[in-house]
């Protein structure tokens, strides 16, 4: 069979491809060897958000009286979590094979490798093989859980994120290692509905990645809702011989053991390049990632790869925009190349984290000369009123020119917020342009407006 678009793998990054392929005329085909939606669909983004709402709920039932509403002592059952986790997973897959339909895309079953001459050899279920050829290929085969020499993986006592998502017990005590986006949404999960975690972090700080002030934050959160936080921490080695896990951890005092039923490897993924042709192809790899260009396309014409496989955020939003940008680059448009710099972050505990651009530190080291408005949600009154006055709306503003360098929030809600600064740098508004937007009155989105304020020394309400 012959197309002119063959995606491997349909995570956000492929079957967005697809489509936008389809919408453009090509004829297109998706090699897909699990579920249709990929790691995203199926065991990330969405399953995981469904366990976080079921938490949160949680969390409101057992703080009901705060409200004025009195209710019996809420149980958690772990196991309807689970349940409607994964229905709300099938869901999203089945809608993803009805898209599929809907735009006449072909959908094949099988593991893809990639051959010279812009074929794709596919390894069905079967056992049978078959080949199929096209003018443009593009590797979206994303990426999985990465394992650490001193902590394999076996899926009962030490797990990764799926195995997180299915336990067919709640677990009465477990040690996370790595605070990234999966380790500190699985530990605000756990914890919430009754199980003692500790995060173990390698660095200085939790969600290393965030600004410095958003970090502390967090930590503070975590340690009200008493989950223990270890930071500058290595896990050494851990002995799953008996009926719990015993974890070996190096501090700055020392060594400490540590004991629990599970130990959740959160350090981190690992790009899925491994047997899909590249080294047959001459396709270049750099540190585990494919070597593109601002367009997608690889060192080898007619072959493309977006997503977790190329070194950029390895976020779902991103693959989907790089396989538009990517697909309708081939279509002979003139897309606009993806700013690195304004991808919206969003972390899912409690309180909520977003970003987008510089933090403050990365702002000064780039040579700007800034301004910096916070305003904490203890002042807003949207946020008094539904009881979620955690956080604040950290706002960094170039001095000379008005630019918006970059925005770090944590509180309630403010992964739905971010989106208003991405579009603001999109378009290349600056601060005043903020300041100047009337926000409505109460809503959390306030807090925006007030940070700026406050970077400018006009703030009103602190």
């Amino acid at each position: 069979m012959k197309y002119d678009v063959i995606i491997l793998g349909s995570g956000p990054g492929g079957y967005v491809t697809a489509i936008r392929a389809a919408q453009l005329g090509f004829k297109t085909a998706i090699v897909e060897k699990e579920n249709l939606g990929g790691v995203c669909l199926n065991w990330g983004c969405i399953p995981t958000k469904a366990l976080l709402k079921s938490a949160q709920v949680f969390n409101y039932i057992k703080h009901a009286g705060d409200f004025g509403v009195n209710v019996a002592e809420p149980q958690a059952d772990f196991f309807k979590m689970v349940e409607r986790s994964r229905e709300v997973a099938g869901s999203m897959s089945n809608g993803v094979e009805f898209l599929m339909r809907k735009n006449k895309i072909t959908v094949i079953k099988g593991f893809g490798k990639l051959l010279p001459e812009k074929q794709v050899e596919i390894s069905h279920e079967d056992g049978l093989t078959s080949i199929i050829s096209a003018k443009h290929i593009i590797i979206a085969t994303g990426a999985r859980a990465r394992e650490l020499p001193n902590l394999p993986i076996d899926g009962e006592k030490v797990i990764g994120y799926r195995q997180a998502m299915t336990l067919s017990k709640q677990p009465k005590s477990m040690i996370v290692v790595g605070s990234g986006a999966i380790g500190v949404e699985f530990a605000y999960f756990y914890n919430s509905i009754g199980t003692q975690v500790t995060i173990v972090e390698y660095l200085d700080r939790i969600v290393p990645l965030e600004d410095e002030e958003v970090s502390k934050q967090l930590t503070r959160s975590f340690k009200k809702s008493k989950i223990k936080v270890m930071t500058s921490s290595e896990l050494l080695s851990v002995d799953t011989s008996g009926e719990t896990v015993k974890a070996v951890i190096k501090t700055k005092k020392g060594e400490v053991e540590l004991e629990a039923d599970v130990v959740l490897s959160a350090v981190g993924i690992k790009s899925n390049i491994e047997n899909i042709g590249l080294e047959e192809v001459g396709i270049v790899v750099d540190k585990d990632k494919i070597v593109v260009n601002d367009y997608y396309q690889t060192n080898i014409p007619g072959y493309y790869a977006i997503g977790d496989v190329i070194a950029t955020p390895a976020l779902a939003h991103v693959a989907s925009a790089e396989g538009i940008t990517c697909i309708e680059k081939i279509a002979g448009l003139d897309p606009e190349r993806i700013d690195y710099n304004n991808i919206p972050g969003a972390i899912y505990t409690n309180p909520e984290i977003s970003s987008t651009g510089y933090t403050e530190k990365q702002a000064l080291e780039a040579g700007h000369e800034i301004l910096v408005g916070k305003f904490p949600f203890t002042a807003s009154g949207k946020a008094k009123a539904a009881g979620h006055i955690e956080g604040f709306v950290k706002i960094i503003i170039d001095k000379k020119y008005g630019e918006i360098l970059g925005a770090h929030m944590i509180g309630a809600n403010v992964t739905e917020m971010i989106a208003e600064i991405v579009a603001a740098r999109k378009a290349e508004a600056t601060g005043h342009t903020l300041l100047k937007s009337i926000h409505p009155h109460p809503t959390m989105s306030e807090a925006v407006m007030e940070a700026v304020a406050d970077a400018y020394g006009e703030v009103i309400h602190l």
